[in-house]
């Protein structure tokens, strides 16, 4: 729906973002909470706005912005209270009253055409006249940009983005060369600008297009974990995409390479490789600091390392395999270590006989992880003080655009030791951040199973690390004998080792301890064994509770073995419609009182209030929303 009206007051606005949470007051003087993303918006502004009525929970109804167009104020009241409500620096609301007294209905024209005018006015100087004029018009470009941008998919969140970058030229710019806007926004959809180009005349052969092309094609691989393509690959998609030749795309990689925007790979091993630039630059920084850091000399050295390892087992009652022993020594001996292994071989061990050995020495320790739950899991084994990487750096949030932020500042690391564990989660930009915050002469080691998947972000850190044979690693591959119990991790490095894992031999699904093997062909089958286990049956066997230890995994979205169907079968028997729940329907979902829910997608900057505002001991407010391995993240950094 639409609706118009000038805003009243704001209660909340983000200033890096513009998400706003305003009163604006209609025609017919009733007020409405408005929320949404308003880049550009000063108290007294007039808006169009696209959107939808909400209603909130405690705040009753209120309209949620789709998109939003700014008008020029419809008459002299509405202009006397944009003019006086400080939108334009130096005119308040007396000044405001005057220009208005003076020029009545032709006051928009005299700021956009004769602003020098302004000067008849009394308090006003030329001078003062001439800038006021330059600010209402450059306000007046600002008023534009929005609707302008979104034809092209630019939503108005971003548009502060491409007005910081573009300047007031910003639409003109677009028109001449839409493909601009693929350095800018992140995640923009090529085709649908691609689309509006063609349409205003560019040609398909344009070098700008086939520049863009090429760009956002290297940086959609990097959604799927690349840091950079094969050159023929890269060639033959864009040849196929764009429809232009290999001359074509080949000159305009030769410029792309020349403008630095691109890095052009000849390997030893064969085959040309064509990077980003940053996408270069961090894989580059993370060797080179890597190497500088291996190469420095060894200060951290203990001369009675053996002597201390042998007391340490004692102490702690333990028996060291050769295998954790050598890890051990390693560390010792070399300023970056990479300790890899599956569940169970020990890892967690020798990070403890670390952490005693160097405190012996008063050396500093620092643990650390890429997500809250891996420090948190950390610090319950080690008893000590274990932080993400992000809350360690200091870097906060980072936006999504990581290729924006290469050279973002962190703080460094003040440590003798740097013990990094989970190593295979962390991507080529985290990494980059890290390498940068160590000083020449800490030690590092990294901690991970190179088998697990690796990670969300761009790059194989741990894998490749280990794959180039240039640092001291030791990989552990011993179940020790309390892990030994646990059929799941024997069956994972059976798994890894392609040997079957341990199935059921037997009907007595207890003989199996901790993991049991169902054989089912028929879905309705699968279906009714993961409702039954989750629905009690489990408790045969431990003290499961599906709300507290049950996590049903599965492959899908789609059917009645995905996400949605078994979600909503799990509800029905697991926390049924009750007159005594509140719950709601959001499209063709439930919420109800009770239901396990995860949040899939963090917002840093919406703003949120619960509890009563009537009761201090009870309200709260805050921006961001984030789910727990975040909020660990964040919360030194962003707390109340």
């Amino acid at each position: 729906m639409e609706i118009k009206g000038q805003v009243a007051e704001f209660i909340y606005k983000n200033d890096s973002n513009s998400y706003t949470i305003a009163l604006l007051e209609q025609d017919n003087g009733d007020y409405i909470t408005v929320v949404g993303y308003l880049p550009f918006i000063e108290e007294g502004d007039t808006l169009k706005l696209l959107g939808k009525m909400v209603v909130h929970q405690e705040y009753g109804e209120q309209f949620k912005i789709d998109t939003f167009e700014k008008l020029m104020p419809e008459n002299t009241k509405a202009l006397e209270k944009y003019l006086g409500s400080g939108a334009i620096k130096g005119v308040g609301p007396a000044t405001a009253e005057r220009i208005i007294k003076k020029f009545g209905d032709d006051t928009i024209n005299i700021f956009k055409f004769e602003p020098l005018r302004l000067a008849e006015v009394k308090g006003i100087s030329k001078d003062r006249a001439y800038e006021i004029g330059e600010e209402f018009n450059e306000k007046w470009e600002l008023w534009q940009i929005v609707g302008f941008l979104e034809k092209f998919g630019v939503s108005s969140n971003n548009s502060k983005r491409v007005y910081d970058a573009l300047g007031k030229d910003a639409v003109q710019k677009i028109e001449e060369n839409p493909y601009v806007l693929i350095d800018i926004v992140y995640g923009i959809d090529f085709n649908k600008i691609d689309k509006i180009a063609l349409s205003l005349g560019i040609s398909k052969n344009n070098d700008d297009r086939i520049k863009s092309g090429i760009k956002y094609a290297l940086l959609t691989s990097s959604y799927n974990g690349n840091l950079c393509v094969k050159k023929e690959n890269l060639e033959e998609f864009i040849s196929q995409n764009l429809e232009v030749s290999e001359e074509e795309i080949e000159n305009n990689l030769i410029n792309l390479k020349v403008q630095e925007e691109i890095v052009v790979e000849e390997r030893e091993t064969g085959g040309t490789w064509i990077y980003l630039y940053p996408m270069y630059k961090v894989e580059k920084n993370i060797s080179e600091r890597l190497i500088a850091i291996k190469n420095s000399r060894n200060i951290k050295f203990i001369k009675s390392f053996e002597k201390d390892l042998n007391s340490q087992e004692s102490i702690l009652g333990i028996k060291l395999s050769e295998m954790q022993i050598e890890a051990i020594n390693q560390i010792n001996d070399n300023n970056v270590s990479i300790i890899t292994g599956g569940p169970g071989t020990g890892k967690t061990t020798i990070i403890k006989v670390l952490l005693e050995i160097y405190k012996l020495h008063g050396r500093k320790v620092v643990l650390c992880a890429p997500t809250g739950r891996a420090a948190k899991r950390m610090s319950e084994a080690t008893g000590e003080d274990a932080k993400t990487i992000h809350r360690l750096l200091e870097i906060g949030k980072i936006e999504d655009d990581k290729i924006h932020n290469v050279d973002v500042n962190v703080t460094p690391i003040d440590g003798d030791v740097i013990i990094i564990d989970e190593m295979s989660m962390v991507d080529s930009f985290l990494m980059n951040y890290i390498v940068k915050a160590i000083y020449l002469g800490s030690k590092v080691v990294l901690v991970g199973d190179s088998n697990q998947l690796p990670a969300v972000g761009p790059g194989n850190i741990l894998q490749d690390l280990i794959e180039s044979g240039k640092f001291a690693t030791v990989s552990l591959n011993k179940i020790f004998r309390q892990a030994a119990k646990s059929k799941i991790i024997v069956n994972s490095h059976n798994v890894n080792q392609g040997i079957s894992f341990i199935g059921n031999n037997s009907k007595n699904e207890e003989s199996l301890e901790d993991f049991f093997y169902i054989n089912e062909q028929a879905q309705e089958n699968m279906l009714n064994q993961v409702l039954s286990l989750c629905n009690g049956r489990l408790k045969n066997y431990g003290n499961y509770d599906f709300f507290k230890s049950i996590q049903v995994l599965t492959p899908t979205k789609k059917g009645i073995l995905g996400t949605k169907e078994l979600n909503n079968n799990l509800q029905n028997i697991l926390n049924p419609k009750s007159s005594e729940k509140l719950e709601k329907q959001y499209g063709q979902v439930v919420f109800r009182e009770g239901d396990r829910v995860m949040q899939v997608k963090n917002n840093y900057d919406i703003y949120w209030e619960k509890g009563s505002s009537d009761s201090f001991k009870t309200y709260e407010n805050g921006t961001g929303i984030f789910n727990r391995r975040a909020w660990k993240n964040y919360e030194d950094k962003y707390a109340r």
